[in-house]
């Protein structure tokens, strides 16, 4: 599956579209079925809400966002009220340089009543292919999997500044240690877990306020030099206790969120959601004498 960029020599007119090539039949027929299917872009961090639209080829939004026949006679995505193409968008998230795409090759999955659409590489006008790095669970830290993503970004922080960052895993290993079975404080509760805002914002991690209700906090992830990404955050002593919660929630939010935990020990974490182990931040001190220096 790929998209084709058009119009690129008539900007003054709405600017470069998008239309689809060689959908999926299991994507095309969802798209026929419905006509309009909201687009999550997948980024470096995973999946983002956006106001593109997957539109079918025999219809089109009317000026008032409604549903109605058309004949365009492409399967394409629809800007809507977005600022950018999703092609501007796609470069600024993956920070590629400037030029006119040819073609994006994607993967899209359907989750959550929407197209998941993730960028796998591009080509720009009269240029080779390139690919695009895809991190599975990028912003997973356990003792069982850390991403690759996670790594890169400590070892930068760790070059930048290795006493901050020795300083921010000795803050997170004191917090972690109130929580362990054997040491657990008497009465401790999970927003306890919050003493780690401050190492965590050093690391490129900064925690919404805590609201109690719904997910915990909306925060916020600035990894190596991508733009920051807004995510849900789930505080749990022990991730077995996260329980599901998308039913809750209107059905225009994502199933995105990550869990911050003290002890990973959930055996079936859902799909697209991410787990931050302190417990395994705190392993990982020992290693910063081979990525930070002395």
């Amino acid at each position: 599956m790929h998209l084709q960029q058009t119009k690129r020599e008539s900007r003054e007119t709405g600017g470069p579209q998008y239309y689809f090539h060689a959908l999926d039949r299991a994507v095309k027929s969802y798209l026929r079925d419905v006509g309009a299917v909201r687009v999550a872009l997948v980024t470096p961090y995973g999946a983002t809400k956006s106001d593109y639209s997957a539109i079918s080829k025999d219809r089109k939004l009317d000026a008032d966002g409604r549903l109605t026949r058309g004949n365009v006679g492409h399967d394409r995505i629809q800007q809507g009220s977005a600022s950018e193409s999703i092609g501007e968008s796609i470069r600024k998230w993956y920070n590629l340089s400037s030029g006119d795409f040819e073609r994006i090759d994607v993967r899209i999955e359907i989750r959550d009543d929407k197209f998941y659409l993730a960028p796998l590489s591009y080509r720009y006008v009269g240029k080779k292919d390139r690919t695009i790095p895809r991190i599975e669970r990028p912003l997973t830290f356990t003792q069982d999997y850390a991403s690759r993503f996670w790594k890169e970004q400590l070892a930068q922080v760790s070059r930048h500044d290795p006493k901050l960052v020795r300083w921010a895993f000795d803050e997170i290993c004191r917090v972690v240690s109130d929580h362990r079975p054997a040491s657990r404080l008497r009465n401790i509760q999970e927003p306890d877990l919050l003493r780690a805002s401050g190492p965590l914002a050093h690391l490129g991690v900064k925690l919404g306020g805590y609201v109690g209700k719904g997910y915990d906090c909306r925060s916020e992830f600035t990894f190596l030099d991508y733009p920051p990404y807004s995510v849900a955050v789930e505080l749990k002593r022990n991730s077995r206790d996260f329980k599901y919660q998308q039913r809750k929630y209107p059905k225009e939010e994502l199933s995105r969120a990550v869990v911050l935990c003290a002890i990973h020990d959930h055996s079936q974490m859902p799909l697209n959601i991410d787990v931050i182990e302190l417990e395994a931040l705190c392993a990982h001190t020992g290693s910063l004498n081979r990525v930070g220096g002395s």
